[in-house]
């Protein structure tokens, strides 16, 4: 039986609103103030439409690809490791995992997706409807808590960078950025695992 509340958690540290806050700040920084509030419930809203249609076509995606459990569970674990070491060791120019954004209010790209449903999330999705069929209902449960929750945080996020400091905000996704490297090595050993398991059967 899938844990709804750990699933959650993870979910929420992929999406990683805290390390999004200052790409999110900027990304509005040239939309007018009465509309920031806005576009940036349309964004997330949309980033909401795109994980719940990749959770419940995940396992037709895999089927049309000819894709095995264990390429996506790699694949996963290696996309996370790489956004985790990131959340470690930011780069030293750009505004955060994602570097840079463009001018002008944004649409889908970058806010909806990649930030919030980006790759690692999608084969996350991808990946656990997967392993726990007829659990999708539960599985949603714990996206919708992951995305109200990283919604929450990323609608406050002026309030939060004032209240934390560009250092605590910093401080607290390290901390995030560390969580998720172990997590992901957890799923790359899990999909080596389950395919030498396979492989020897």
């Amino acid at each position: 039986m899938m844990d709804i509340f750990s699933t959650a958690v993870l979910l929420f540290l992929i999406m990683d609103p805290l390390g999004n806050m200052p790409i999110f700040i900027s990304a509005l920084k040239h939309v007018p103030e009465e509309r920031r509030t806005k576009v940036l419930v349309r964004e997330l809203l949309i980033a909401l439409l795109i994980l719940v249609v990749f959770l419940f076509i995940g396992d037709n995606m895999l089927a049309l690809l000819s894709l095995d459990q264990e390429a996506v569970s790699i694949a996963g674990g290696v996309i996370l490791f790489l956004i985790a070491l990131k959340m470690v060791f930011p780069p030293a120019r750009g505004g955060g995992i994602m570097g840079d954004t463009p001018d002008g209010e944004p649409f889908i790209v970058p806010m909806a997706t990649p930030l919030i449903a980006g790759p690692s999330i999608l084969a996350t999705l991808i990946l656990m409807g997967n392993q726990n069929p007829g659990q999708e209902i539960a599985l949603l449960g714990a996206l919708l808590i992951a995305w109200f929750t990283s919604s929450a945080i990323l609608i406050f996020s002026n309030r939060i960078m004032k209240l934390l400091g560009n250092r605590g905000v910093f401080a607290i996704e390290r901390l995030m950025g560390m969580i998720l490297i172990m997590l992901s090595v957890q799923m790359l050993i899990n999909g080596i695992t389950s395919y030498l398991a396979h492989y020897h059967s």
